[in-house]
């Protein structure tokens, strides 16, 4: 899970890392009221949208009064920044910067181990900052048992070079913000730019942090992070029901049992529709897990289904722990309580424990939308077929 950098901000700051304050607004007046509360002075007024690239888009701008920053909200509140339409913004105190970095630590999943990047060039991309000047970035491991302890930091500041002065305190800022990675179950906490100000402040200017969702049920805080007016409706309801399911866009609904299948699922039926008119393609990732009941079933058919985009669906199971049996009650349990809202074909390839027992239940159900396919790659080519057509192509 993505946090806004408002919530990335307040994670920080209760991890004792040195930031700015700042306010949300959702609207320009409650902006206005934010810089007063900042003290009237020079403001940053900034779209909290969760994606890069907010200040080429028009997403950061300073203001100099609590009138302006209501004007620059207005100018804000509303964009489109790369799919993302801003629904408030934060109002935070300016600073004096002397100096920008960059800093950020994430797992290194190749490796087994954390990976920490760190650059006396500040303020651009990352991807432009490696490919324009990767000699100024570096990259130094963590071994995730020890975590970003004092040690590393210092050695961290030392290899990207900090002036001498500034290296005790960088390093404890950045050790801080270790600890923020580790206590919040993150797999990325990014600070671009970390600033020293004329004073000689080192500040987390702005903040991007990544939670792991598989921590969460450590975090029942978690629950309020999250903005479900941004997700997609079909992904808020799958997970109220407890079901692994992404969103993509495509028209063939996808169910499976293992990420594994799942995924090559998804790679058989996008190369099944390559050379077919409209090119459909998978509509989403679906696993039931292992051992998932019928009413598993029946749910995950029933949020697919629902989706305006797929125009056929495909069940492809091979049965271990999972029982063929089981997911063929499901099919048949949810098209019962669909009834006449289950218009799109479903097409269904049963393999391992228990199938003959489910491709009994199937035939004897005898649905005119279900149809049996013995194989994944005929499964997959009867699908495309099917969206292709009704996509419009012969």
């Amino acid at each position: 899970m993505d946090l806004y950098e408002h919530q990335a901000r307040d994670l920080f700051e209760a991890g004792g890392v040195p930031v700015l304050r700042g306010v949300v607004a959702r609207t320009p007046a409650e902006a206005r009221a934010a810089a007063e509360a900042l003290g009237g002075g020079t403001v940053v007024v900034k779209a909290q949208v969760k994606t890069g690239g907010r200040g080429k888009a028009g997403g950061v701008k300073l203001a100099h009064s609590p009138a302006e920053a209501a004007d620059r909200a207005a100018d804000i509140l509303g964009l489109d920044i790369k799919g993302h339409r801003v629904r408030a913004v934060m109002v935070a105190e300016g600073a004096d910067i002397a100096e920008e970095y960059y800093f950020s630590l994430l797992l290194d999943r190749a490796n087994r181990r954390y990976l920490a990047l760190c650059s006396r060039s500040g303020g651009m991309d990352i991807e432009a900052l490696a490919a324009e000047h990767p000699d100024q970035l570096i990259r130094h491991p963590i071994d995730p048992r020890v975590g970003l302890d004092a040690a590393a930091a210092a050695a961290i500041v030392a290899e990207t070079g900090f002036a001498p002065e500034d290296r005790a305190e960088i390093a404890r800022v950045l050790t801080l913000l270790g600890t923020v990675y580790a206590d919040a179950d993150a797999t990325l906490v990014e600070v671009n730019p970390l600033v020293k100000t004329t004073d000689g402040r080192i500040i987390a200017l702005d903040g991007k942090v990544s939670l792991d969702e598989n921590a969460g049920f450590r975090h029942p805080e978690w629950a309020a992070l999250r903005d479900v007016s941004t997700e997609n409706p079909l992904e808020v309801r799958a997970r109220a029901r407890g079901l692994n399911y992404v969103k993509l866009d495509g028209q063939i609904g996808i169910i499976g049992n293992g990420a594994g299948l799942v995924m090559s699922t998804l790679d058989v039926v996008a190369y099944a529709g390559e050379d077919l008119p409209g090119t459909p393609r998978p509509a989403n990732f679906l696993d039931i897990g292992g051992g998932a009941s019928s009413r598993v079933m029946a749910d995950g058919l029933d949020i697919i289904l629902s989706d305006p985009q797929v125009s056929v669906v495909l069940v492809n199971v091979f049965g271990g722990i999972t029982a063929c049996s089981e997911v063929a009650k499901g099919i048949r349990e949810a098209l019962k309580q669909l009834g006449n809202r289950a218009t799109k074909p479903i097409v269904v390839r049963l393999d391992g424990n228990a199938v003959a027992v489910g491709l009994a239940i199937l035939e004897e159900y005898d649905h005119p939308l279900v149809r049996l396919e013995k194989t994944m790659d005929g499964a997959a080519r009867a699908v495309a077929e099917l969206a292709s057509a009704a996509m419009g192509g012969n």
